[in-house]
């Protein structure tokens, strides 16, 4: 048997918790002494309370412990219970660093905003763009997209360029337009809804950004400035080539290399 003290350091709880649970009715000691009024508690009172403590981090009442307890809850269930707790915190760990990684860009674009940026005035290439277009909720939405095109394109995708193409004309409103897909030299077959279409042939400022997808916010805030500074307007649809991309694809390699075509004129 343990005295009260030393049975709180081996839980690792203290004793004013031990002493308010015993008043609860949630972990009475195994023994009180006759005499002294000590209480005593036994090993195998450790399984107990450290269900106890697993229910607690879950966010349950003490009431509903005690309900819980009476009920029976296995190691089988405290573990599935854990799992899920678990589960649940790597998420919220993802989501914070996540947003933090976002703070530390968002630092990071304000300190270069007044760099300038390598662009240059050209004429794009024909070619062709094996593409699906859809409305999407989020930038990030597109991802869905790629799979239908490189499932009809196969081997052949090895060959191409993929690229995205953003609709982002004053007639969008609040919707985003995109194009999903891989620029090939020839054209091939393919079913909807999936098509194969000639890329036009634009006059546009390009930029070969080499970095991250996180590091696009900062870029384009730069590239809009230079368009601008240039006499410059926007007259179709961005284009962001991928000339070096990784499998899976993630928003934090910096080894990527990406062309950023937006088609221009001279401003009226």
């Amino acid at each position: 048997m343990f005295a009260i003290g030393e049975f709180a350091r081996l839980a690792g709880v203290s004793v004013k918790t031990l002493r308010y649970w015993d008043e609860q009715g949630l972990l009475k000691p195994a023994r009180i002494d006759a005499i002294t009024g000590y209480r005593k508690y036994g090993a195998a009172q450790l399984s107990r309370l450290n269900r106890i403590l697993v229910l607690k981090e879950l966010g349950f009442a003490l009431s509903q412990i005690e309900k819980l307890l009476e009920d029976g809850v296995s190691a089988e269930e405290m573990q599935g219970m854990l799992r899920l707790r678990r589960a649940e915190q790597e998420d919220q760990l993802r989501e914070e660093n996540l947003r933090l990684r976002a703070i530390e860009q968002r630092i990071s674009d304000i300190s270069r905003e007044g760099e300038g940026l390598d662009v240059v005035l050209k004429e794009t290439a024909p070619g062709y763009v094996v593409r699906v277009k859809d409305r999407l909720e989020s930038y990030e939405e597109i991802a869905r997209l790629y799979p239908l095109v490189y499932g009809q394109l196969g081997m052949r995708a090895a060959a191409g360029i993929p690229i995205a193409v953003w609709h982002c004309g004053a007639e969008q409103k609040d919707e985003i337009v995109a194009e999903a897909g891989v620029v090939l030299e020839e054209a091939v077959a393919v079913e909807a809804p999936v098509e194969c279409v000639a890329l036009p042939v634009v006059h546009c400022a390009s930029f070969v950004h080499r970095g991250s997808f996180e590091q696009f916010a900062g870029v384009y805030s730069r590239f809009s400035r230079w368009i601008e500074e240039a006499g410059l307007e926007i007259n179709g649809p961005c284009r962001e080539l991928y000339l070096k991309i990784g499998n899976p694809v993630r928003g934090d390699d910096e080894s990527y290399v990406t062309e950023i075509q937006i088609p221009v004129e001279k401003r009226a």
